[in-house]
């Protein structure tokens, strides 16, 4: 039978959840006509080893595990060029999204009914009952909020993950969208240079049937990054300016440890600027890491001492040039303020140009 629609699973230590939800999608829509593609990031519980057992049985399953890359809206992106159906479809791997609604949701967008059909938790006659986490359910009422403030997008729930659209459309839209964050639906919809028509289906949106999400306390600053992307990032690169945020935070923490250090303990200026400046460095690292480059987090011990050390190492060569930049224009009757300014900004590009390679792997 004719491939018509396309599954993508983007999945990060979903072992426990796969065959179970295959066994799902298969009961809402038949036997054949669809794919699932796990876009897996690498996940430490063997999730793309999973997926490879059951699409040696199932030549309706595919699997494309990254290395070095992560992120949902980027797996999004990689399903979506990477399929020949004409329609294609993004869910969860936790349970969380009702495959029942995929037939429902093809017959809307196969009819010309909507560009974009999307399962909300928030329309008519949806239930988060099941959910069982008001903070965060909150945090996406809030979200969806400053989203339509934002972008004009009239839609119950536009940080949906449960969406599907036809793949020409959605190839259409890949060169300019941003791959930021988690939210490829709002992306999606703020990329389109004409008014997308979409359709709301009520969702019951359960509980997570095995594991822990993939979300964490990072996700308020990543949907805003990738607010962010969308608004200015022609302009300055979303990652370069969540990097100068982290320094001008920084700054603050070099600050307050000078000031504890000479006034509070009274030691000398010289062991006082050290520390802070190792102080700054050390919370600048851990910031970073956490969420500028969250898509390429350091997590194990080793990791994240050689991260700090080659980050302290790189953050040293951009001082140097900040400090002789600096210098260097004032001798040449720039005003100290502008040449001040000057060194700020050549030191934190090479901060930043360091860092990106040397300390997680991205130029």
């Amino acid at each position: 039978m004719t491939l018509d629609l396309a599954i993508i699973l983007p999945t990060l230590n979903e072992r426990e959840n796969l065959a179970p939800l295959i066994e799902r999608i298969a009961t809402a829509l038949g036997p054949d006509g669809w794919e699932v593609i796990v876009v897996d990031d690498n996940s430490a519980d063997g999730t793309a080893a999973e997926a490879r057992r059951l699409a040696r049985g199932d030549s309706r399953i595919r699997v494309i595990q990254r290395i070095g890359r992560r992120g949902l809206a980027s797996a999004a992106i990689e399903g979506f060029c990477a399929t020949a159906a004409p329609f294609v479809a993004v869910m969860d791997a936790d349970h969380q999204h009702d495959p029942l609604l995929l037939p429902l949701m093809l017959d809307s967008v196969r009819g010309r009914d909507a560009d974009i059909a999307v399962a909300s938790r928030f329309t008519l006659g949806a239930s988060t009952a099941d959910w069982q986490n008001p903070g965060r359910e909150r945090l996406s009422g809030l979200a969806n909020r400053l989203a339509r403030r934002l972008t004009g997008v009239e839609l119950t729930d536009p940080m949906s993950g449960y969406f599907l659209l036809r793949t020409e459309k959605a190839l259409a839209l890949v060169p300019r969208l941003s791959g930021v964050g988690f939210k490829i639906l709002l992306d999606l919809l703020a990329t389109s240079p004409d008014p997308l028509k979409v359709r709301e289906f009520p969702l019951n949106f359960a509980a997570r049937r095995s594991g822990e999400s993939k979300l964490d306390r990072a996700i308020a600053a990543d949907f805003l990054a990738g607010l962010y992307d969308k608004a200015f990032g022609k302009i300055i690169p979303t990652r370069f300016a969540l990097f100068g945020t982290v320094g001008a935070l920084g700054v603050g923490v070099h600050l307050a440890l000078l000031y504890a250090c000479m006034l509070v303990a009274g030691a000398q200026f010289v062991w006082s600027q050290a520390i802070a400046t190792l102080g700054a460095m050390t919370f600048n690292f851990w910031l970073n890491n956490f969420l500028t480059y969250r898509d390429r987090r350091l997590d194990t011990p080793r990791a994240m001492l050689r991260g700090w050390a080659g980050f302290v190492l790189a953050c040293s060569i951009g001082a140097l040039a900040n400090v002789a930049i600096a210098a260097a224009l004032f001798e040449r009757g720039v005003p100290a303020l502008l040449a001040a300014l000057a060194g700020i900004a050549i030191g934190s590009v090479w901060n930043y140009a360091l860092s990106s390679r040397f300390v997680w792997g991205r130029f």
